[in-house]
């Protein structure tokens, strides 16, 4: 299986990739990664380590350099039975160059809804989307989805219609929210004050996560009770911008970065006290499943899709039309009114399809099939 990817840093697909092929068997099913970058990246190490391939698949921008490329390493690498992109609406031309290299499996998967760009794009873009949904249709064998939403996004309105397109959660692993945790040394660690409040949150600094309002909030929070602690996890393009506007809301010592990290199970679970997400847009927002294992009560913008409400005593949804102060207020009420035991919760999502035996199994019917 060869799967094409933008990069294997730290985001919700690329996380649902590694726990596929560190449970998938690896006798049976080989990973190869072609990327689009040949900076190194957070799991390039694990994946060679686990017998697969980073092959690294310049210029996507420049789609005839690309074809080239990419039927150089069909011949070098292969041969392969299924290619399965991640690149959204890019897929269409990556499935297309698949079929003229003869691979007999082709799936397309969408991860994310469009960018709200995409519902009015100038007409270079126009162009661009109507041309990939055109290849889509006519060169994928299977087109998977993290949602309904994220399923509409890239298959159309009529998805359903089609018996090609499928949703396909993706899942996570359980096995780090079943260990225990030093709360108060995992606080240390961090310069978090014992008795604080923390609002914790996990994501790419970039637009679609919303970071600027998120700050808002923690501003309007921290104005009622200074104790309060936002701890921000993650790295991208906007961090700068996040810094410099902490300084100016004067954030600076209730603002945690801690940057990419590989235990983000191990901080829900021993630094915060709720979760918050008010992003713009998801595809299902996979690390709001990973909150709710942590028994993480979640503040989340009404935009993101339904069935990642899977503990829903946990999650409170809120419209991003709301203030701030609104949004501040919900999350202080999380405090005192909401609350479920952790085993409780991961017993609910380990009986949900977010458990990652059982989106192997269901990938594998699908590459078998």
């Amino acid at each position: 299986m060869l799967h094409v990817v933008g990069g294997m840093n730290r985001g919700g697909a690329e996380t649902w990739l590694m726990h596929v092929l560190r449970h998938i068997d690896r006798d049976r099913f080989r990973f190869d990664f072609l990327v689009h970058t040949d900076k190194p990246c957070a799991y390039d190490d694990e994946i060679r380590d686990l017998g697969s391939k980073i092959i690294p698949c310049l210029v996507p921008s420049q789609p005839w350099r690309y074809a080239v490329k990419f039927a150089r390493i069909m011949r070098e690498y292969g041969p392969y039975d299924v290619v399965h992109s991640h690149v959204h609406h890019y897929s269409g031309f990556v499935l297309w160059l698949a079929k003229r290299s003869g691979v007999r499996t082709r799936i397309a998967h969408s991860h994310n809804e469009n960018k709200p760009d995409d519902a009015n794009p100038n007409l270079y873009r126009r162009i661009y989307l109507s041309t990939m949904v055109c290849f889509l249709r006519f060169n994928a064998t299977i087109g998977l989805a993290a949602s309904n939403k994220a399923a509409q996004a890239l298959y159309g309105q009529d998805w359903k219609n089609d018996p090609r397109w499928h949703v396909l959660y993706c899942a996570v692993d359980l096995a780090p929210f079943f260990e225990e945790n030093d709360k108060m040394a995992i606080r240390k660690e961090l310069g978090i004050p014992e008795n604080a409040f923390v609002v914790g949150h996990v994501g790419r600094f970039s637009e679609q996560k919303n970071h600027a309002f998120l700050l808002d909030v923690i501003r309007c929070m921290v104005e009622r009770d200074p104790d309060v602690r936002c701890l921000l996890v993650g790295d991208g393009p906007l961090r700068q911008d996040i810094e410099n506007k902490i300084i100016r809301l004067g954030l600076t010592k209730h603002v945690i970065f801690t940057g990419v990290r590989a235990d983000v199970p191990r901080l829900m679970l021993g630094a915060m006290d709720v979760f918050l997400l008010p992003s713009h847009y998801e595809g299902l927002g996979l690390v709001l499943i990973e909150a709710q294992a942590a028994g993480l009560p979640c503040v989340f913008s009404d935009v993101i899709p339904s069935e990642a409400d899977v503990v829903p005593t946990l999650v409170k949804r809120v419209s991003l039309a709301q203030p701030p102060e609104k949004w501040a207020e919900m999350v202080v009420m999380t405090k005192d009114t909401i609350s479920v035991p952790r085993a409780q919760a991961m017993g609910l999502i380990w009986r949900s399809p977010f458990e990652i035996n059982q989106s192997i199994e269901k990938l594998t019917y699908l590459y078998s099939a």
